[in-house]
């Protein structure tokens, strides 16, 4: 079986192809790619995968138009943190709904569905009527986070928060007055719990706010250092492949 997963964090695409290769070694990965344009460009050289691992939001945009350049008939199954949509309109409508981050028993049953699917050859999916389905529903984020502190349960409002970060695979919040809390979502998750207007990933380890931003360093090569406030406990760059997003976000 050949497979392509299109997903823009390589981090999540290095975790799924590990988790592909435990269900079945002699999958064969033929690409990860990261970009709209990338898979453009991939599936115009290249022959159709047998199953396609897809990420719904790309750094350039919904992977949706990659089918308007493109003609796939491979089945898909989604990958995404963005829980807002409409997973059973999903499910019915695609091979499988994969929410992040992950799970491996998750990803063996939609191989297992694939397969199935592809035994009794179902009809090639409705790529439209799903593209329907994302872009007639309005995003509605979070505006606020309970946390559990101690035998208490406690609500900070979206205005309180400055940034999350990750670090050893457990997502941080931290609060404009310094008070910092530990999350049980990811970070790719929360990146679409909140609005993109306030909030940006600048790498794989921080989602800042706008306004926790005290100053922004420039260094040679286009390197740019994030100076937060509250302080971060390392210092903070904004990766190379954001920088060009990282500043039209804050020029709005």
């Amino acid at each position: 079986m050949n497979i392509v997963i299109i997903e823009d964090e390589r981090l999540a695409a290095n975790h799924l192809e590990k988790m592909i290769h435990k269900y079945d070694r002699s999958i064969r990965v033929m690409a990860k790619l990261e970009s709209v344009q990338s898979a453009i460009e991939w599936f115009l050289k290249n022959p159709e995968p047998d199953l396609l691992f897809l990420d719904i939001h790309l750094e350039d945009g919904l992977s949706f138009a990659i089918f308007e350049k493109v003609k796939i008939r491979a089945p898909i199954i989604f990958t995404t943190a963005y829980d807002e949509y409409a997973i059973k309109a999903f499910k019915m409508k695609s091979i499988d709904y994969l929410l992040k981050p992950v799970i491996q028993d998750e990803l063996n049953q939609g191989i297992e569905k694939y397969k199935e699917w592809n035994s009794i050859g179902k009809a090639a999916i409705d790529i439209n009527a799903l593209y329907e389905i994302i872009s007639k529903k309005d995003p509605v984020y979070k505006e606020r986070f309970s946390v559990a502190i101690g035998a208490r349960i406690k609500t900070f409002n979206i205005d309180e928060i400055a940034y999350f970060y990750s670090e050893e695979s457990m997502s941080f919040m931290v609060l404009r007055d310094k008070g910092e809390y530990p999350l049980d979502e990811s970070l790719d998750k929360l990146g679409g719990m909140v609005n993109p207007k306030d909030f940006f990933r600048i790498n794989r380890q921080y989602l800042i706010g706008l306004k926790a931003i005290k100053n922004v360093h420039v260094f040679p090569k286009s390197r740019l250092k994030i100076e937060l406030y509250p302080p971060s406990k390392t210092e903070v760059f904004v990766s190379l492949d954001k920088v060009t997003k990282f500043k039209d976000w804050l020029n709005g």
